[in-house]
């Protein structure tokens, strides 16, 4: 048996250490064999601290709200007695949670599930696996012909074809290009990259490698805003992990590949979420937008051939390569393939992240995923994108996400 601990931001924030503490004083106190994971956040932020019992036979029990005088109360009827506490669960093998049951996840795959500090958790999940095989087996452009074909754009808003990007940076003539990875999340609301960085790193960091071998660079950064001390802290971990594996940093898999990667930390510049903006500051210039043309892939960081995606574009990467590029365009809409990332806040009775297939209504995702408004009020309207999106009112709530 085995017992799992959201351990995000957000699950930190309800209390999920002390959740934690207690469990561990329970099995210490009762003489049990049981261990203890810690996760991310599963996406659940509105039902945190989170606690799964997980059986012999690997089937998973969800309790949600828990508080330290709970844990004992689970113990005592779940533990010991193997009776599950029906009314505080929120999932069972049998019955899945409604807030995960309309998703489909690819970016979040691993978040809630693995424990993000332990690489072999993740190499469990065959993590690493496609970069292996982008590096032993593949040639740079079956890599980025492999993205094409999944129709990826970038998730950071703009919503660029990731594979043109890809190409161009790799046709830039010089041996010295650079990877960086946008995680100068600005937007009011919006927790989709820190959690990723927090739930799974090393997706992103696979990503990353990923797309250095694809544009042939050997140096890659993750700009991250300082508020996210959780999140630096865990991919810091995770690059370590990975570089003593072998996985990252030089010799990659045996191949004479090299691929390191180092985390700067933001200010927390709004501007800086602008990819020219993001390249001054890492140069250790005031964030100021530049003019394009010249873009990033032909004069970026210090005038080299740069490529920029997102944390959220990047997680994706090795998914589609372990899976192909056509089972990720098979999701989605023809102009918008694949699934996305969505931070559910304000008003809403499940706040927290959400990833379904592009072109999904919204009003899918508010009522049927999120429960609807608190109170069971009137719904107004709903802000997308940002300060720089707009207010969707109700009636625009079916037309207005078939055509993104």
């Amino acid at each position: 048996m085995k017992i799992r601990i959201g351990l995000g931001s957000c699950g930190i924030a309800a209390g999920a250490l002390k959740v934690k503490e207690c469990v561990e004083t329970e099995i210490q106190g009762r003489g049990l064999d049981i261990k203890v994971q810690t996760t991310g956040c599963i996406g659940m932020c509105h039902a945190e601290p989170i606690l799964d019992v997980i059986d012999e036979q690997e089937r998973v029990y969800t309790y949600g709200y828990v508080t330290p005088e709970m844990v004992k109360k689970i113990f005592d009827g779940h533990i010991t007695g193997q009776s599950p506490v029906e009314k505080y669960l929120l999932a069972t093998p049998e019955k899945e949670c409604d807030f995960l049951a309309g998703q489909k996840r690819v970016a979040l795959r691993n978040c809630g599930i693995i424990n993000p500090e332990q690489l072999q958790d993740y190499v469990d999940h065959e993590g690493y696996q496609a970069l292996k095989r982008a590096v032993t087996k593949m040639t740079q452009e079956e890599v980025i012909s492999e993205i094409k074909e999944s129709g990826l754009r970038g998730r950071g808003g703009a919503g660029f074809p990731t594979w043109f990007k890809w190409d161009a940076a790799r046709k830039s003539p010089g041996n010295v290009k650079y990877i960086v990875c946008n995680a100068d999340e600005g937007d009011p609301g919006a927790f989709m990259d820190r959690s990723l960085l927090e739930g799974d790193p090393h997706a992103v960091l696979e990503g990353m490698a990923i797309a250095g071998y694809a544009v042939g660079a050997n140096q890659g950064f993750i700009y991250c805003r300082a508020e996210y001390p959780l999140a630096i802290r865990r991919a810091e971990l995770a690059i370590k992990q990975a570089e003593e594996r072998g996985m990252l940093g030089k010799n990659i898999f045996g191949t004479g590949i090299d691929f390191e990667i180092r985390i700067k930390q933001g200010a927390g510049a709004f501007v800086c979420g602008e990819e020219t903006a993001l390249i001054a500051s890492l140069e250790g210039e005031r964030g100021m937008p530049r003019l394009k043309p010249p873009f990033p892939a032909q004069s970026g960081y210090w005038e080299k051939p740069t490529n920029i995606n997102n944390v959220e574009t990047y997680a994706n990467v090795p998914w589609i390569l372990a899976n192909g590029g056509k089972a990720f365009s098979a999701m989605g809409t023809d102009k918008s393939p694949g699934t996305k990332v969505f931070a559910l806040a304000g008003k809403i009775k499940r706040g927290g992240l959400v990833e379904v297939p592009m072109g999904l209504p919204l009003k899918e995702v508010i009522f049927n995923i999120g429960g609807g408004t608190k109170g069971d009020q009137k719904f107004k309207a709903v802000q997308m994108g940002g300060p720089s999106g707009g207010c969707i009112p109700e009636e625009l709530l079916e037309t207005i996400a078939q055509s993104c």
